[in-house]
């Protein structure tokens, strides 16, 4: 077993973690993945992202977004969040309530390591436990499966910021239907258990707020 590799699937955006990796003693192969920024086997994906790009993909929404595609497609998620300074966007509280819904509502697992070499360093360590202790296979492309009205109306929900599938259900439950969920005022959505006021005020401002293409904003570029 020790002379054993373990294979990795390494998306394009990350591919200057393959001598990193390499360097660890895997096997790594860069492609464009659908979902997630490494494999390490049929059920396990791991999402990278530093403590900056984490903050803003709360802040976007992108981040459960990914989560919801991820577990989707592979039964084992991982989250690692790399870095020691954060960009300062989210107040500690609403940082933590991130964490939590990464934990409690899409059922991921979370790790914070220093650096890029640290990061590459737990990557292997996974693969190596998933195809050579646990003897899974790699595959590549996840099986994400048809979804039936509910799960569709439930993924819909589940894109509003710091929003998981538990949190969706509460609130397909509360209101009724999608509209329902999207025409509640804050002060209804915090009558619903679990969501608290972070959440609510998030929703709404993402639902009622005026859009501003990203072009238009001071700073931009055309």
């Amino acid at each position: 077993m020790s002379g054993e590799r373990a294979r990795i699937a390494a998306d394009v955006r990350e591919g200057g973690f393959r001598e990193l990796l390499e360097a660890q003693g895997a096997e790594v192969e860069v492609r464009t993945l659908d979902v997630a920024d490494f494999i390490c086997s049929e059920r396990v994906a791991v999402e990278r992202k530093t403590r900056a790009d984490f903050e803003k993909s709360v802040v976007d929404g992108r981040l459960f977004e990914q989560l919801r595609r991820l577990t989707e497609c592979y039964p084992r998620v991982v989250v690692i969040v790399e870095g020691e300074e954060g960009a300062g966007m989210l107040r500690r509280e609403s940082l933590l309530g991130a964490y939590s819904s990464v934990v409690s509502d899409f059922g991921a697992s979370m790790f914070f390591t220093r650096n890029p070499e640290r990061t590459a360093e737990l990557v292997h360590a996974i693969a190596r436990h998933e195809q050579l202790a646990e003897k899974r296979p790699m595959r590549v492309t996840g099986a994400r499966k048809g979804l039936t009205l509910a799960q569709n109306q439930k993924a819909i929900v589940e894109m509003l910021p710091m929003v998981g599938p538990k949190i969706a259900d509460a609130l397909l439950r509360n209101f009724g239907s999608v509209g329902g969920v999207f025409g509640a005022s804050e002060e209804e959505l915090l009558k619903v258990e679990g969501l608290g006021k972070t959440r609510a005020k998030a929703i709404r401002n993402t639902i009622g707020k005026e859009y501003v293409p990203p072009a238009s904003r001071r700073g931009d570029a055309p």
